[in-house]
């Protein structure tokens, strides 16, 4: 690009040098014609000077209006409209205002009397117009210059740290294998030995959670397939899972439609991100207080969100929710709300932001998923 517009620089700048060149030579050809005319003192040599000025003029507007305002003749004026009086109008009411921007010059065409005159209105030429312009022009050439450059190092910066996170999520689901593997056949082992204890479905529970989790970091760098699934028995999961791991004071409501909601998903990573944000609503309350799901068929679309009546989230740090590494927390990475906003907009094409928060009163998640 920087080789580009350096051509484009120096193509652009030969044009108007090669312009200036010829308009140079033509003023030397005048001058030539005056010296001549000086030197053979001939009325039609002076005739033809005064023809040869004004014929040689191709590139500055000019325009002559009498004593009365009308045009008398005009020279480098495009005219618009095959309507000859609108035409001429349109070029009186140039040369008026060319006359009050002060571009003008009165000829007395009479001894006798101060009425009797013309004015020769003018404006710039296009060369000069074009002189003007071209410094701004190369000027906001550079600027998207610089702006691409600054965008392409941003996008390869993100794009090498995409490629760190997808490799860690990878290297820990693979060295989560090995072991799940393991107490995936302990836990065999005690089912047999004893079929009666409690305690072992619950460690299965646990040890088939690990596996879920393995099979989502695994999931981080690709491109998931998504599969018609029902969003309630997705949010149900979250449910049912936060209310055993969570205190007795947490309440989680639910506000779903009455019929199942079907949408094209993946459906252990979207429990992710409903467990992020439930994760983080129990964080904020501090143990206690409500949090609500909702859940709305809205034609195009299917919104969900997610309120608590936690602490809330400073406006100053709405904008930085989902930037990795932001935490209000002392212990977390920061980085749950990330891979939630990468899951939902980058995976399913949706949307996540903060719909609403308040200090000391709660904070509303809204994700939109097209149907």
């Amino acid at each position: 690009m920087a080789i580009v517009i350096a051509i484009a620089s120096l193509v652009v700048s030969h044009i108007l040098t090669k312009d200036l060149y010829e308009e140079e030579h033509k003023k030397v050809e005048i001058w030539a014609e005056a010296m001549r005319t000086l030197n053979m003192d001939d009325e039609n040599s002076g005739m033809n000077l005064v023809l040869k000025v004004i014929e040689e003029n191709t590139t500055i507007p000019v325009i002559v209006l009498d004593a009365h305002g009308d045009v008398q003749v005009y020279r480098n004026i495009e005219v618009i409209g095959r309507d000859y009086n609108d035409s001429i109008q349109k070029i009186a009411v140039m040369g008026k205002s060319m006359k009050k921007a002060g571009r003008s010059i009165r000829i007395s065409i009479s001894d006798t009397s101060k009425n009797d005159f013309i004015d020769v209105c003018y404006d710039d030429s296009l060369m000069l117009k074009r002189l003007a312009t071209y410094p701004y022009v190369q000027l906001g050439v550079v600027l998207i210059f610089v702006i691409v450059a600054i965008f392409a190092l941003l996008t390869s910066k993100r794009a090498e740290q995409n490629k760190v996170w997808v490799g860690l999520s990878k290297e820990t689901a693979h060295q989560l294998g090995t072991p799940i593997s393991s107490l995936m056949a302990w836990t065999e082992v005690l089912k047999e030995s004893y079929p009666n204890d409690d305690l072992i479905p619950e460690m299965d529970k646990d040890v088939k959670r690990l596996q879920l989790i393995a099979d989502r970091f695994s999931k981080i760098g690709s491109v998931p397939e998504p599969v018609p699934s029902s969003l309630n028995e997705v949010m149900d999961h979250v449910i049912d899972y936060m209310d055993r791991r969570t205190s007795k004071q947490v309440k989680m409501v639910k506000v779903f439609p009455p019929e199942d909601i079907i949408v094209k998903i993946n459906a252990s990573l979207f429990e992710w991100v409903i467990e992020n944000l439930c994760k983080n609503a129990v964080d904020a309350m501090e143990g206690r207080g409500t949090i609500t799901l909702f859940m709305n068929d809205e034609g195009e679309r299917i919104a969900i969100e997610i309120s608590d009546t936690g602490k809330g989230i400073r406006k100053k740090d709405i904008a930085n929710v989902f930037r990795p590494g932001f935490t209000t927390k002392k212990r977390g990475w920061g980085l749950g709300l990330s891979l939630a906003k990468r899951i939902v907009e980058e995976y399913h094409r949706g949307k996540i932001w903060v719909k609403s928060s308040e200090v000391g009163k709660g904070t509303t998640f809204r994700i939109e998923l097209h149907k």
